[in-house]
């Protein structure tokens, strides 16, 4: 218990600091565990890694800078909670869809293990490649009152995300001789140039608080947590979706809070009308999913020795390292291992939860502090995790130059989250596409999966064109902007 809340508050600290994540955590915890007992090192690192997407709500909502790759969907609701006063309440919200999220994802790994090996193995390239697409998909719910304009930032963040060598023919797509560029651009900067320096811009422009009023932020944190129970059928849709891509292998954490976010946009009753503005059901839906997603990665990993993300792919390494094959001996002879992750992994989220509220007054009181106070704090920390992807100042340079890129949409009324959107499921839709046409040819269109999974594509676009129609037609409300 001790390791655990150890993993516990390294975990919130560095979901805190923009650009670190669980990777880098991860990676820097694995070689003090080699003496360590097994049970202490997996319960301080699975402490770790489970809490840092309840921690990294905290940039986000506070300046619109993402603590993680999977905390930028929530700026799109939470910062505007924030600019209302309703920071408190923003965090009371998130905290609480996280433990929810968290402890979702720990049931269904209980319960799952030893009967999701079929739909394991069910998936490939063809199956990934029609995932990929559905993501896309979400584009047209993302893009406000401009969907034009948000298929065209799709498109350029699909062009973005094929800079680098091409996995399968190692030849060179516009690096212009720039080694940089040769393992292609890094979310990371990427994701800072776009969100947060624009707006830190915008906010130093108007030189206010981030609050434009005061508000109790103690009643706004039972407030947020009231919301959560109030949609529990959002949180346990959303839980779901992090689940599901958690439990996929590749897909990983820089699209799940995307993936929740649209479908909270495109089923939620007023969504349309009250999104991007403040809408608190656009904090719940991705931090849910977040958290959820780290129970659904842990199924491949110890069931069959295939990592759902980077950071699981670490644990496995840690598996090795303790004499641990993943497997069926991580469900019968070591099958106290496997608990131990669980309970480590449900008792995270609960300390997690119960630290975070009760810092979440004094972090509140942060947006009645002046910007041009915060505004040199937050962009030092800001340029300090670009710096974490590759190491270089090419890093900072590749985020002032998303940073015009990102403050020009902004003014221009571009909506930003397409773009970000087509650049991480570049790789997926590229990759498995021509493993799906080289391994099938063009048979792989019939398997029944993916036909599965092109119906749910169907109904997705038809739903939000009926919904566009409606609201061109004056039946309803408007499009929210981009923020």
């Amino acid at each position: 218990m001790g390791f655990l809340v150890a993993g516990v508050l390294m975990g919130l600290a560095l979901g805190a600091i923009p650009g670190l994540g669980g990777l880098v955590g991860l990676a820097i915890l694995l070689p003090f565990t080699f003496n360590m007992d097994r049970y202490a090192a997996f319960a301080m690192m699975i402490g770790m890694a489970s809490v840092i997407s309840s921690s990294d709500t905290i940039p986000s909502v506070l300046f619109a800078v993402p603590g993680s790759v999977a905390a930028q969907a929530t700026i799109m609701d939470g910062h505007p909670m924030a600019k209302r006063g309703e920071a408190g309440r923003a965090f009371g919200a998130a905290y609480m869809a996280s433990l929810l999220g968290g402890l979702f994802g720990a049931v269904v790994l209980t319960l799952s293990i030893p009967i999701l090996r079929p739909l394991v193995l069910a998936f490939g390239a063809p199956e990934f490649f029609m995932l990929g697409l559905l993501g896309l998909s979400m584009v047209s719910v993302l893009s406000g009152r401009a969907p034009i304009k948000g298929i065209l930032a799709a498109a350029i963040g699909l062009l973005f995300g094929v800079v680098g060598m091409n996995p399968q023919s190692s030849e060179l797509r516009w690096t212009f001789g720039w080694v940089y560029l040769l393992d292609g651009i890094p979310l990371v900067p990427l994701g800072l140039g776009i969100f947060a320096i624009p707006e830190i811009v915008d906010l130093m422009i108007k030189g206010t608080r981030i609050a434009d009023v005061q508000m109790d932020t103690t009643k706004g944190v039972v407030q947020g947590m009231r919301d959560v129970f109030r949609c529990w059928f959002l949180v346990l849709r959303s839980s779901a979706i992090g689940v599901w891509i958690g439990f996929l292998p590749g897909l990983g954490g820089g699209i799940v809070d995307w993936f929740a976010y649209g479908h909270a946009l495109q089923t939620e009753k007023g969504a349309r009308d009250t999104f991007g503005k403040g809408d608190v059901r656009g904090v719940i839906a991705p931090e849910s999913a977040n958290n959820a997603k780290e129970g659904g990665a842990l199924i491949p990993t110890i069931a069959f020795g295939v990592p759902g993300s980077i950071s699981m792919a670490l644990l496995l390494g840690a598996f090795m390292i303790h004499g641990l094959t993943p497997g069926p001996d991580m469900l019968t002879k070591d099958l106290d291992v496997t608990f131990t992750l669980i309970w480590s992994l449900a008792l995270a989220n609960v300390f997690a939860t119960g630290l975070l509220l009760l810092l979440t007054k004094q972090l509140a009181k942060l947006t009645a502090v002046r910007i041009h106070v915060l505004a040199p704090l937050v962009i030092v920390i800001t340029f300090l995790a670009a710096v974490q992807s590759s190491g270089t100042f090419n890093d900072v340079l590749t985020m002032l130059f998303f940073s015009v890129m990102g403050w020009i949409m902004k003014r221009f009324s571009w909506p930003r989250p397409p773009l970000v959107l087509g650049f991480v499921l570049s790789f997926i839709v590229e990759n498995n596409l021509y493993i799906a046409t080289r391994r099938y040819g063009m048979s792989w269109v019939t398997q029944p999966m993916v036909l599965i999974i092109g119906f749910v594509l169907i109904l997705s676009l038809v739903y939000s064109l009926v919904s566009l129609r409606r609201r061109d037609t004056g039946k309803g409300g408007p499009a929210p902007d981009d923020n």
